[in-house]
C-alpha cells in the first residue's frame, strides 16, 4: 500500500525559509510524478510544484523563484524548499505522487507570522 509520509512544515518567521520533505513507499514501481499541493484556511486545494522522475518541474506561477522543488528517486522523496517567507503562504501542504494512483500525504501546517 502507498504511503507517504511528509516532515518540515512549522512556524517561521516572514523572510525565514523552511525545507518540506515527503517520504513516499510502498510501490513496486516508481512514483512517476510527485509533488506538494496546499490548502490555505477557506480557499480550495491549489497546486504548488511537481516533479517527474526525469526532472521535469512545474511551479505555480506565483511561486516561481521562491520555491524549489527537487526529488531524489533513489529513496522516492521529494523536497520543497520555500524561501524568503511570507505570511501568503501560510496554508496546510499536501504531499502527492502519482503511479497508477493518485495518492496524498497527510499534510503538513506551514505557518508565517511574527
Amino acid at each position: 500500500q502507498v504511503r507517504l509520509v511528509e516532515s518540515g512544515g512549522g512556524l517561521v518567521q516572514p523572510g525565514g525559509s523552511l525545507r518540506l520533505s515527503c517520504a513516499a513507499s510502498g510501490s513496486s514501481f516508481s512514483f512517476n510524478v510527485m509533488g506538494w499541493y496546499r490548502q490555505a484556511p477557506g480557499a480550495q486545494r491549489e497546486l504548488v510544484a511537481s516533479i517527474a522522475t526525469g526532472g521535469t518541474t512545474n511551479y505555480a506561477d506565483s511561486l516561481k523563484g521562491r520555491f524549489t522543488i527537487s526529488r531524489d528517486n533513489a529513496t522516492n522523496t521529494v523536497y520543497l524548499q520555500m524561501n524568503s517567507l511570507k505570511p501568503d503562504v501560510t496554508a496546510v501542504y499536501y504531499c502527492y505522487a502519482l503511479v497508477w494512483g493518485f495518492y496524498w500525504g497527510q499534510g503538513t501546517q506551514v505557518t508565517v507570522s511574527s
